[in-house]
């Protein structure tokens, strides 16, 4: 009948159940043309823009409208893929009371299963279906990859954290962040009286003042590998799992393997699962319950979710890491076949004429050839180019890790010169307060940073610093010299420094604030250094008495008030590098910094050590050392933080270390030029050191004084008091010691005898002239005789005065003398009828005082005999006949000297002694003092009544 044949009837169905039919359909897809219904949407590449009825395209769709408000049961439910029947394949991540699958799930996936991309793809669909305000995202890629790469530009991603593997401290470091922010959504709900953020949201959008509490979706990648490298970390996987409902804190854990047993009771808060293709059945099981995944064809993306006891949807993920192609323009490919023409078409009771099928497109080679090699960028980077700036930020819950070192000008408030205080931070709290930033503190639980700060102002006035070869020790030295200079005046500290580490504080030593710095060449400043700042204890001890001042704190304000004009010092810092040489080199000083340490801080002397270990610190010192930094140990199961942080602290990162907290932290560079580059540090520091000059016109540090290498004679005279002959003490001045440049006495009256070690060359003869001008210019030669034994003849003719009892070249004159002075010292014995008024008084006999001067002692005493031997007898009686014994000896061979006669008693009655330049290999000679390399005319004085003391002996011209 004109070509119509009419083959059945139309079914009649109402409005209402033509619209009923309708929704059933709507959620399946028509096949692709020559596939069938069951293949073509589980190999296809189906669109995120159809899948999410989104128009336009990634360079123009509208924000507005696809971040629109949802009502709850859509809200962070998004579809990521098409199921066996076209349908679409949502995760809805809201907790089964809100009609979810979530919170928390589970994504297991071989290699080439697709799991990356599968992963982009769900967390590209919740960035473009939500607003940051009411999604955030933490992305964790263990293994470094570039599954997450490009998505930390999206308003919406609070911390992209990758390579994991590769620096395990920052797994802690995730694991304190994340903890942290759970914990500051429990404050912000506690705050706000909520019982949960559907609570909290919910106060805000009725009026209250509340900031937005956005959802957080936590997806970490490769955890399983996580968990073995870290175990510790499932207990925070449990907390989440615990408080993650009420807190809006959705975790999605996504691994290749799956071991039975890895979760640990974890798997029990995992409400949805998703199975891609397993590498085995058993892992298949593990995952979703049953061994379908690992029968899933080798299509990336195919896979299983499963989100209840009972629904299993098998889908195919969509794939968003290709580059964009506009509608019309896409190439056919294999696993993306063609489709037909699915817009609605007319349904009438007329008939219409269909259109034609259109053959399908073969793919060409070249075109697929030039896609897979072009750079264009990808749907997922179009889209996200498309939301940068869209929204207001994440709050930021991971801080990049300390990684680059800040300047001290970035520390500090903005730097500027002024008349008072030179180039300083301008109204900056901390200036004079012995207050100073150092770096920065890592505080990850807190989601911040804070300055690192050192503080000497109060008990915690001295510093210790411990860390391991290059573990930027003498850096963060510098950096505190360099903090100091900056918040406070060169009047108001000053730094001595003793460098014996990598010599770098060398460089600091033009600041105006530094007096000195004494390296390993310099032994004889680094003991003035020492002996200086125990001069100025014990000077501001004194004055603190004298004046009635009870503190520091009043002695620095009465200093600021003009009060005190005298003391150019302030506080005082005495900085040590490398603490274990110093004591090796100079034992004798460890213990005066230690006392330094224990009185200093009470008169505003503070010490600062750095040390390669703890155990190089005895306690005695260390229980002083308040202020502590411990950078990278060189094994940290010696730190005295914590073991298990230290261990983290990582190498090769000078300045990387743990606060007293437990914090790490990072020091900031020594220089104010905005630069973060620790290679031109140099560089750096003279341009600070320069701009500090330039902007400080008061006085600079007093310099430490060393001890003349050569003092002549009469400038020593210029500091004693001239002899005066009322006075019964008759001190002679033979030289200045070390520590006040004081000028040395010796007092023939408390301790008669006197003994001098010194090789060839360092001046014996000098010595013995000084000590015999001094005792002729403070007796008369009826008060006082000399008889002079100088076999080599060096002082002859020096004594030209009657003071000159006999003059003994040889063995054979002396021999005669000394049996003259034994019997004259045998006639001044007390006898029986001696009174105790004359013992008293010494008045039982009248005469001169007998000095017996000996140069040269080595050649006096041989092994054919000792001419000296017969006065060893009166040595110990010494004081009561009127003997005296002068002797010098070289220091080659004087260990076995001990053993002499006379030098044996001598040393029995300690009498005092220098002890000057020798070989070490001789031992102690004197007192505790071995002999050392030392230049003419120095020695260690020994002496009951001062103790030991470096001395310069005086140099008297031989004429």
């Amino acid at each position: 009948a004109g070509g119509v044949e009419w083959f059945g009837k139309p079914d009649q169905l109402s409005v209402i159940e033509a619209e009923a039919l309708a929704r059933k359909l709507s959620p399946y897809r028509i096949g692709a043309q020559e596939q069938t219904a069951d293949e073509e949407p589980l190999t296809s590449n189906p669109s995120m823009f159809d899948m999410l009825q989104i128009a336009g395209d990634p360079m123009t769709f509208d924000i507005g409208q696809a971040w629109r408000p949802r009502p709850v049961r859509d809200r962070y439910r998004v579809p990521f893929g098409v199921g066996e029947h076209g349908q679409l394949v949502e995760l809805d991540i809201k907790e089964a009371a809100m009609e979810g699958m979530g919170p928390h799930g589970l994504c297991v996936g071989a290699t080439g299963s697709g799991k990356s991309e599968f992963l982009r793809t769900l967390v590209l669909g919740m960035l473009m279906t939500h607003s940051s305000t009411s999604l955030n995202l933490i992305l964790v890629d263990f293994k470094g990859g570039a599954t997450f790469l490009g998505f930390d530009e999206a308003p919406h991603v609070a911390a992209v954290i990758t390579n994991l593997e590769g620096d395990l401290t920052l797994v802690d470091r995730m694991r304190d962040a994340i903890a942290g922010e759970c914990a500051r959504r429990q404050e912000l709900l506690a705050k706000a009286n909520a019982k949960n953020v559907w609570d909290y949201e919910k106060m805000r959008e009725n009026g209250a003042d509340l900031d937005p509490l956005p959802a957080l979706f936590i997806v970490i990648d490769e955890f399983s590998e996580m968990l073995t490298a870290k175990p510790e970390f499932i207990d925070l996987f449990l907390q989440i799992g615990r408080v993650g409902r009420s807190l809006q804190m959705h975790m999605l854990l996504a691994s290749q393997r799956l071991e039975e047993g890895k979760l640990r009771g974890l798997d029990t808060y995992l409400s949805y699962r998703i199975g891609l293709k397993t590498f085995s059945a058993s892992e298949s099981r593990a995952a979703i319950g049953v061994p379908d995944a690992f029968e899933l064809p080798s299509i990336p993306g195919s896979g299983y979710l499963k989100f209840d006891t009972s629904t299993m949807v098998r889908f195919k993920a969509a794939y968003v890491s290709g580059p964009w192609r506009p509608s019309g323009m896409q190439v056919a490919t294999a696993s993306a076949p063609v489709t037909s023409d699915r817009r609605p078409k007319p349904f009438v009771p007329d008939f219409v004429e269909l259109p034609p099928e259109p053959e399908p497109e073969k793919p060409d080679p070249k075109e697929k050839k030039k896609e897979e090699d072009s750079n264009e960028p990808s749907q997922l980077q179009l889209i996200i180019n498309r939301l940068v700036g869209q929204g207001p930020p994440a709050h930021e819950v991971w801080l990049p890790p300390l990684d680059q070192p800040n300047s001290l000008d970035t520390l500090l408030p903005p730097l500027n010169p002024t008349d008072d205080r030179g180039l300083s931070p301008v109204g900056f709290f901390g200036n004079g307060r012995l207050q100073v930033p150092l770096g920065l503190v890592d505080k990850p639980y807190e989601q911040r940073r804070d300055l690192l700060w050192a503080d000497f102002s109060g008990a915690q006035g001295h510093g210790v610093v411990v860390g391991g070869p290059q573990s930027g020790k003498s850096m963060l030295l510098r950096t505190l010299i360099m903090s100091m200079a900056l918040t406070h005046t060169a009047e108001e500290a000053q730094f001595y420094c003793i460098d014996l580490g990598g010599g770098s504080l060398a460089t600091v030593q033009d600041l105006p604030h530094v007096g000195g710095v004494a390296g390993r060449l310099d032994p004889d400043k680094a003991r003035r250094t020492v002996a200086e700042l125990s001069t100025l204890v014990a000077e501001r001890e004194r004055r603190f008495h004298d004046l009635g001042i009870a503190s520091m704190g009043e002695y620095r304000a009465r200093k600021q008030r003009g009060e005190i004009t005298d003391d150019p010092f302030g506080d005082v810092f005495l900085i040590v590098d490398g603490w274990a040489a110093f004591r090796q080199e100079f034992e004798t000083l460890e213990p005066q910094v230690t006392s330094l340490a224990a009185q200093g801080l009470s008169y505003g002397v503070h010490v600062v050590v750095a040390a390669n270990r703890w155990a190089e610190i005895r306690p005695a010192l260390k229980d002083l050392l308040g202020t502590r930094l411990e950078l990278r140990l060189g094994d940290p199961a010696e730190s005295e933080v914590n073991r298990r942080v230290a261990v983290n602290v990582p190498q090769g990162r000078p300045g990387r270390g743990l606060s007293p907290d437990q914090l790490h932290f990072l020091v900031g560079l020594p220089r104010i030029d905005g630069s973060s580059d620790p290679e031109s540090v140099g560089v750096g520091v003279q341009d600070a050191i320069a701009k500090v000059r330039s902007g400080w016109r008061g006085r600079h540090a007093p310099q430490v004084r060393l001890l003349p290498e050569v003092l002549p004679y009469p400038q020593l005279l210029q500091q004693v008091p001239a002899p005066d002959p009322s006075n019964p003490k008759r001190l002679v001045p033979i030289g200045v010691n070390e520590d006040e440049l004081a000028p040395v006495y010796l007092d023939f009256d408390a301790e008669p005898h006197f003994v001098a070690f010194m090789d060839g060359e360092s001046g014996k003869t000098n010595l013995l002239r000084g000590i015999v001008a001094g005792i002729m210019a403070r007796y008369t030669p009826k008060e006082a005789v000399i008889l002079l034994v100088d076999y080599r003849r060096t002082m002859l003719g020096f004594i030209t005065t009657d003071h000159l009892l006999g003059y003994a070249a040889s063995g054979n004159q002396l021999g005669g003398m000394i049996k003259d002075v034994r019997s004259s010292m045998e006639g001044r014995l007390p006898g029986p009828d001696v009174t105790q008024e004359q013992l008293k008084n010494r008045s039982w006999w009248k005469g001169p005082e007998l000095f017996v001067v000996v140069d040269d002692y080595d050649l006096v005493a041989t092994q054919a005999g000792n001419p000296l031997q017969p006065l060893s007898d009166f040595l110990a009686q010494a004081r009561d006949v009127g003997l005296h014994m002068i002797v010098t000896r070289r220091t080659g061979g004087a260990s076995r000297s001990t053993y002499d006669p006379v030098i044996g008693k001598l040393k029995e009655i300690s009498a005092p002694a220098i002890v000057g330049s020798g070989s070490k290999d001789e031992g102690v000679l004197w007192g505790t003092v071995k002999p050392s390399a030392m230049p003419p005319g120095r020695g260690t004085f020994v002496s009951r009544r001062v103790g030991q003391q470096l001395m310069q002996v005086a140099w008297l011209e031989p004429s």
